[in-house]
């Protein structure tokens, strides 16, 4: 139990983490690649706006012009092998160009991404527009051509590629870490709940246990009174019925804690390791049948029973009868006269399924994960049953995990019941059980 609370708590802490993580990741590799970029369209502008005064030189002189490099007011700047300059007319047309790129696509004034079809690489632009005021004109500036600036894309995506494997590996031994941390944290923050948890359990084992001797002496001070009506005044006769019932009771409460107390102590025992020998889980069930039968004739209901399959499991036999004795009580208390009930028993790939369904007052959604808390009923103006300690359902599901099963639970209000119980069945190979 306390294995699978760390288990959660641990696996809950890593999710948390792994999203802040991956939160922190995202914002930096966003926030570093705008970064980039944003420093990239810089240099391309501060480019294009430095050959800006050249425009017209370009445009008289053509590559002459280009190839005086001293005397390019934009030589300092200027990478030829990953950045190109291009001169065009206010039509479009090339007058020129500095650098080993060439993209052959018409300008478009501010920044674009341009991708060659051929060898797939992006390149960023940013192009200007070049005017000029005639002198003593009035009226706008004419448009004399554009002016682009170009740098391939390919050193930022190698930054941004080296960036993502520096978060994820970076990120992945964090949670490492943050994983070790976790599991001694959880070691911790579970050592004092174990602690009170394990003196819960030993109190309600002492007491069920102190308890019993002064039941059973009052039990037998009853008995011997009850023995001898002739000494017991009429009217006090219902007083010590009602004394012995609640006697009754009392002891069928304690003995059913001191199994759950029991059933708790045995719980991180792996199921290998139990006392546990081959059954006949027809038998059981048919047992379980045939001393229930009178009851659900008494009450008019259609008890049915079907075993598909002869199935045999690991289990203590006396346990299991309890078991299902449990979950077909309930199911005849709470269902009205004429109604039905039926056990069922069939193989499911490596798991005998044994289904308890009934048509009586059923179980609200919002209380089904309720129904296995020790004394909860679900209806709580309803009377106890005589004999019943609200327990049954814990005591059932503590015995099916003790077998490696589990019980779930489907119910409709008005409608009816149906409680699976999925058991591994025995493996005469390996002579184990299947884990569920």
């Amino acid at each position: 139990m306390y294995q699978s609370l760390r288990s959660r708590l641990l696996l809950y802490y890593l999710i948390v983490m792994a999203a802040i993580l991956s939160i922190f990741g995202t914002g930096v590799y966003v926030v570093f690649r705008r970064n980039l970029y944003n420093q990239l369209d810089k240099r391309l502008l501060t480019l294009a706006q430095s050959a800006t005064p050249s425009f017209t030189a370009v445009r008289d002189r053509g590559s002459k012009y280009l190839n005086q490099v001293e005397e390019v007011p934009w030589r300092d700047i200027f990478n030829r092998d990953q950045q190109s300059l291009e001169w065009f007319d206010e039509k479009g047309k090339l007058l020129g160009r500095k650098g080993l790129i060439h993209l052959g696509v018409e300008p478009e004034v501010g920044t674009k991404i341009v991708q060659q079809p051929k060898t797939g690489e992006v390149f960023r632009t940013h192009t200007l527009s070049v005017f000029v005021r005639n002198n003593g004109q009035a009226g706008p500036p004419s448009l004399i051509g554009f002016i682009r600036a170009t740098q391939s894309s390919a050193e930022i995506e190698a930054a941004e590629e080296q960036l993502f494997w520096i978060l994820v590996v970076s990120g992945m031994l964090t949670l490492v870490l943050i994983g070790l941390g976790g599991f001694w944290l959880t070691l911790k923050a579970i050592e004092p709940i174990e602690a009170s948890f394990l003196q819960l359990k030993q109190f309600t084992a002492d007491a069920s246990h102190e308890l019993r001797s002064p039941l059973t002496a009052i039990k037998a001070s009853v008995d011997i009174i009850r023995n001898h009506p002739e000494r017991v005044h009429s009217k006090d006769v219902k007083k010590l019925e009602a004394i012995a019932g609640a006697t009754l009771q009392m002891n069928q409460t304690l003995e059913d804690l001191l199994f759950l107390a029991r059933a708790d102590a045995d719980s991180d025992v792996p199921v290998q390791a139990r006392k546990l020998t081959p059954v006949s889980l027809n038998q059981i069930l048919q047992n379980c049948f045939v001393l229930l039968e009178p009851f659900a004739n008494d009450k008019k209901i259609v008890f049915q029973s079907k075993f598909r399959s002869e199935v045999k499991i690991l289990g203590d036999p006396a346990h299991l009868s309890r078991l299902f004795s449990n979950l077909l009580e309930n199911a005849l208390q709470y269902t009205p006269e004429e109604g039905r009930v039926s056990l069922d028993l069939y193989r499911q790939n490596r798991f005998a399924i044994v289904s308890v369904r009934d048509t009586g007052i059923g179980i609200a959604p919002e209380q089904i994960s309720r129904v296995f808390d020790r004394f909860w009923r679900a209806n709580k103006a309803r009377s106890r049953r005589e004999g019943g300690t609200g327990l049954g359902l814990a005591i059932s599901q503590a015995i099916a995990k003790r077998h490696g099963g589990k019980i779930i639970v489907t119910s409709e209000l008005n409608i009816g019941s149906c409680f699976l119980v999925r058991i591994p069945i025995l493996d005469t190979k390996r002579s184990v059980v299947t884990k569920v």
